[in-house]
């Protein structure tokens, strides 16, 4: 999160103009929140994004020149030095994205119709290292990594190298769960769910919240009802 009182600056990118305008308008409505650049394809965002360094960068998967999917790869994925914080926007036809944008570093996924209160509780989440994740993808589009096989075999926190305090906490997170609503179902501190989320992230080798739930979906920490 920036300090001082520092705005947040986010770079739009969207190949719709009426898709930047509208999100344009209502993060320049928030008093900490500033729209400082937008870009209507990939390499522009990307160029953009380099030079500008903002908070956050919104990006859409289907952008021409160059796809969401690769600007998250060149702006935040593996071997980057210093990664940017980029949140995909997404629609449910785009579920076989996901993975691949996990893997390329994004730190959270948004719908284009989301409401916006949910923009504006993304952008803070992400300019604070803190990722949202918009329940509707969570549910929808992680379920879609699990292998079947894994899921269908129940696992205990051993199996993981995780503590049981921490195995229901990757659960949680994997089915959109808040910090906050980890906190009401485990009858935890706030403080003391941020503690267990650094040691998850370690031992899993995740850089947040989004990878956390994708390793659970993945290993087949989460049961497929669940």
């Amino acid at each position: 999160m920036p300090a001082g009182g520092t705005r947040i600056s986010v770079v739009i990118a969207d190949d719709q103009d009426l898709v930047r305008a509208g999100f344009r308008m209502i993060l320049d409505a928030q008093p900490g929140i500033e729209v400082v650049g937008e870009a209507a394809d990939g390499v522009e965002c990307v160029e953009l994004a380099r030079r500008l360094r903002p908070h956050v960068v919104l990006a859409d998967i289907r952008m021409p020149r160059l796809d969401g999917l690769a600007v998250t790869r060149r702006l935040a994925g593996p071997g980057v030095a210093d990664p940017l914080n980029v949140v995909v926007i997404t629609t449910f036809d785009q579920d076989d994205y996901v993975r691949t944008a996990l893997r390329n570093g994004a730190c959270g996924f948004l719908l284009k119709d989301a409401t916006p209160a949910l923009l504006v509780e993304a952008v803070h989440a992400a300019a604070r290292g803190d990722a949202l994740v918009s329940p509707a993808v969570t549910v929808r589009l992680l379920k879609r990594l699990e292998q079947a096989e894994l899921a269908a075999v129940p696992a205990d926190a051993e199996t993981f190298g995780l503590s049981v305090r921490e195995l229901d906490i990757v659960r949680l997170i994997a089915v959109g769960r808040t910090n906050q609503e980890i906190c009401d179902e485990l009858f935890l501190s706030l403080s003391t769910v941020k503690t267990y989320l650094g040691r998850i992230q370690t031992k899993v080798g995740a850089r947040n919240r989004v990878e956390i739930a994708a390793w659970a979906w993945e290993h087949g920490a989460v049961h497929p009802g669940r």
